[in-house]
């Protein structure tokens, strides 16, 4: 008896990865190093000055990293409850940080207590900023308020109370000291001028804002709020331009590449989603573990920092030449094929023994039933669901097998209401896959076939029969309307060709006939 031959599971072609400019730039960083904290990570602010240390905000404490340490090299502890928004100034020699005890903090980055101490707002402060002349800071907190102060004498300047709910998000301008920006969960974003007493554009984001950036021209604002992310125009006055849901839980972090052509984007997805800003579309992604809080890019794109809601800190440090090369070297070192398939083409000389191992056979659960002819077993084993999902070219090879031996309709047969709504799922999945109609519509049939008897007596098995009839009638459609395109081209080709005209020697172009023959107009009449 001949040896069981196991099904063989036919390879498709794979598209590859389209590899692009953004591709080789993004991914062009080494292995993430984690550091834990404290707490969540709610806040990351890169220093203006070199060596471009940053701060992040976790919990009770602010901890400053340098570029590539793994501990911090300065820590503020002096907060009797969670800490907010710690950011460095300009000059990159004092931080500001808000807290949930309502007083706003102010240290100098090279000593520990704290310089000066901001009360007037009555609940947490989550927002605070330097303006760009460095002697006031903006703060913006849960009672609705935000307030410049004056950094020299420590008293309050302005307070703004337009907002309706939380401000949890703001930036002040880069080259104008008197405008700033807010977010608040009350769906809008503000513009303030401190020469007027009110804002001067109002935005309606849709949804509460989590987070604002400015563009380096500051003629673009974006906003973060639910799972929108949207550009505005500043100069016309706060007109709506992109709206984009590339995300599908709640944004929370914004921040902008060096050179400004790319946005990046950070979720409670676990994801950070580059766009291009000049169409706004996706051109890169990150995957993370936890539920995304923070998100902040160091000068020159050296590094991407990510704070998680599990307390992780993610740094991703920029490969230089030297750790190419270093990898290069690596791979060079590694052992050639050669020393693989040494002894492999050896061959036995006439007085030798082979001495030959048996070789296992390892069979699949299903060519383990189709061994044993089961095979309503074999097509149960191959609508397994991870098998279903993740290999259905499996599932397909199986069937194609059953085709094959014309114990196909045998394996359909007999089924319940769950084995039977099992398969119409598989085929609705998978139906318009070119790759699998050819066999699909052999086994529908056959199913039709056999299960037309009980149509109308189980509900579920009904709605996807309906479903697969849908299916069938849209693919039928699109076909028709693709086969109607190509007549369009093939006459558009065919008139778009120049004519070329074929010589012919020795016959005339008027009747066909040789040159010097005579022609005659009217047939001659014969009479007899």
């Amino acid at each position: 008896m001949a040896s069981f031959k196991p099904t063989k599971i036919q390879v498709y072609p794979k598209l590859g990865e389209k590899v692009t400019q953004d591709t080789l730039y993004w991914k062009n960083y080494k292995a993430p190093v984690q550091i834990k904290e404290f707490g969540a990570v709610t806040s990351i602010d890169f220093s203006p000055v070199t060596p471009h240390n940053f701060a992040v905000t976790a919990f009770t404490r602010i901890h400053i990293y340098g570029p590539f340490s793994q501990e911090p090299v300065k820590s503020f502890t002096r907060f009797k409850d969670t800490a907010y928004c710690g950011r460095f100034r300009s000059d990159g020699q004092l931080l500001v940080a808000g807290c949930e005890d309502s007083v706003v903090r102010l240290f100098d980055v090279s000593g520990k207590v704290a310089l000066r101490l901001f009360k007037g707002h009555t609940k947490a402060v989550h927002l605070t900023d330097f303006t760009s002349d460095r002697y006031q800071i903006l703060t913006g907190s849960d009672d609705y308020t935000c307030r410049l102060w004056d950094i020299p004498n420590a008293t309050e300047l302005t307070t703004y109370r337009e907002h309706t709910d939380y401000i949890r998000c703001g930036v002040t301008s880069k080259l104008n000291r008197d405008l700033f920006i807010t977010g608040s969960y009350d769906h809008t974003v503000k513009l303030f001028d401190a020469r007027v007493e009110k804002s001067v554009i109002t935005m309606d984001h849709g949804q509460p804002v989590e987070s604002v950036l400015l563009y380096p021209s500051e003629g673009l604002l974006v906003s973060a709020g639910g799972r929108h992310v949207k550009v505005w125009d500043l100069l016309k006055g706060g007109q709506p331009l992109v709206s984009l849901k590339n995300h599908h839980k709640t944004v929370t972090s914004l921040a902008l590449s060096s050179n400004g052509q790319r946005l990046l984007s950070a979720s409670l997805d676990r994801h950070v989603k580059v766009y291009s800003t000049t169409n706004y579309k996706v051109v890169h992604n990150f995957d993370y573990a936890a539920s995304i809080l923070s998100l902040a890019l160091a000068p020159d794109d050296e590094s991407i920092v990510v704070g998680m809601t599990n307390s992780i800190l993610s740094i991703k440090h920029r490969k230089n030449q030297e750790d190419s090369k270093e990898i290069a070297g690596q791979q060079r070192r590694r052992p050639s094929y050669r020393v693989f398939v040494k002894g492999k083409n050896y061959v036995p000389k006439q007085d030798d023994y082979l001495v030959s191992k048996p070789v296992k056979e390892h069979l699949a659960k299903y060519d383990k039933q189709l061994r044993r002819f089961n095979v309503s077993k074999a097509l149960d084993t191959a609508l397994e669901t991870w098998i279903r999902f993740r290999k259905p070219e499996i599932t397909m090879a199986v069937i194609k097998e059953l085709d094959r031996r014309g114990t196909l309709k045998n394996a359909l047969a007999g089924r319940d209401e769950r084995g039977l709504s099992q398969l119409l799922n598989f085929l609705i999945g998978n139906f318009v896959d070119a790759r699998f109609t050819p066999v699909l519509v052999t086994a529908a049939e056959m199913i039709l076939d056999i299960y037309q008897s009980i149509i109308g007596q189980s509900p579920l098995v009904d709605r996807q029969l309906l479903r697969l009839q849908d299916l069938v009638e849209k693919e039928i459609d699109y076909q028709k309307e693709l086969l109607e395109v190509l007549g369009m081209l093939d006459t558009m080709f065919a008139s778009s060709l120049p004519r070329k005209e074929v010589p012919c020697s020795g016959i005339g172009k008027s009747n066909g006939l040789t040159q010097g023959e005579p022609s005659t107009s009217k047939p001659q009449l014969q009479v007899t």
